[in-house]
């Protein structure tokens, strides 16, 4: 598999306020993305995303480090055509229509005009606004607005796609469709590098992930090395109707969660048998055993918190 974006100890700091203080945004960041990968780079709010993903584009210039793109050196022209890029925060002219809106962007690629009637309308229906090329962007709500920036990033027909926070502002409607046409671009070949903080969407369509904090790279890896199963602990699902138990089980592990005449609990293995004859002792039904596996928010917090 062809690398796609190698990003060697990349550095990057600002000075600002008043008296210029330095202030370290990126340190030795490191990471790989393959071709035709769905690649995650999770971290919380300021933790150097955006300014990673700003670094690649040759928005700004890193103070030391290396980033080659389709082999080439990341300030070589020529690799912009590989590249569509959707802003965190997309600042348009407003009143341009969606259709105007689109050919402008066409046009710095020299896309020609009747291949653009042709591919528009398909780009703008892929991202949800379909019927909508004659509406001026003053009137788009914030959700519209991050779905034509993606559209934007589409008209050139990329093989890389870079966005930044592309779920933001969008409804758990929204979201889910846009998590759907992620996975249709990388279904056609192509590969897609998104920066997020919600976990659930990483969770549900990448291959490989990376988590940012404070500027540095904490970890790296394909996300079911990440979320391995943890053989040392498991969950117990029960049903019981006496009280009591919780008592008595909250000795053995950690009662987590009750749901109606449903509980959950997480323990050691070595007491999965006192633990099951506790159950039974109290007239519980057992509903499943399983290992317990690591959860995405499990590393992200226990990262933030090292």
């Amino acid at each position: 598999m062809d690398t796609v974006l190698e990003i060697r100890n990349l550095s990057k700091s600002f000075r600002i306020g008043f008296w210029l203080k330095k202030t370290q945004a990126l340190s030795n960041v490191s990471l790989t993305v393959k071709e035709n990968e769905i690649y995650g780079f999770l971290g919380p709010n300021g933790a150097g995303k955006t300014t990673t993903i700003k670094t690649i584009l040759g928005l700004i210039f890193p103070d030391t480090g290396s980033i080659s793109i389709m082999g080439k050196d990341y300030r070589d022209i020529s690799t912009r055509k590989y590249i569509g890029y959707a802003p965190e925060q997309p600042y348009f002219y407003e009143y341009l229509t969606a259709y105007e809106f689109m050919k402008f962007y066409g046009s710095l690629f020299n896309i020609p005009s009747t291949e653009l009637k042709r591919r528009i309308p398909m780009l703008l229906d892929m991202v949800g606004l379909g019927g909508r090329e004659s509406l001026q962007l003053r009137k788009f709500s914030k959700g519209m607005l991050q779905r034509i920036g993606l559209a934007q990033a589409l008209i050139n027909d990329p093989k890389f796609l870079i966005l930044d926070e592309p779920m933001s502002g969008l409804d758990p409607i929204g979201r889910r469709e846009i998590r759907d046409l992620i996975l249709a671009l990388k279904k056609s070949g192509k590969t897609v590098f998104f920066s997020t903080h919600i976990l659930s969407d990483v969770e549900m369509i990448c291959d490989k992930v990376a988590i940012i904090i404070k500027g540095e790279i904490r970890k790296e890896a394909l996300l079911n090395e990440l979320l391995s199963i943890d053989y040392n602990e498991v969950e117990i699902v029960f049903r019981a109707t006496d009280k009591g138990i919780r008592e008595e089980l909250k000795k053995v592990g950690l009662l987590i969660k009750d749901l109606e005449d449903t509980s959950y609990i997480v323990i050691n293995k070595k007491d999965i048998s006192k633990t099951v004859d506790l159950i039974r002792e109290f007239k519980g039904e057992i509903i499943s055993i399983v290992p317990k596996r690591k959860t995405l928010e499990d590393l992200f917090i226990k990262e933030i918190n090292a």
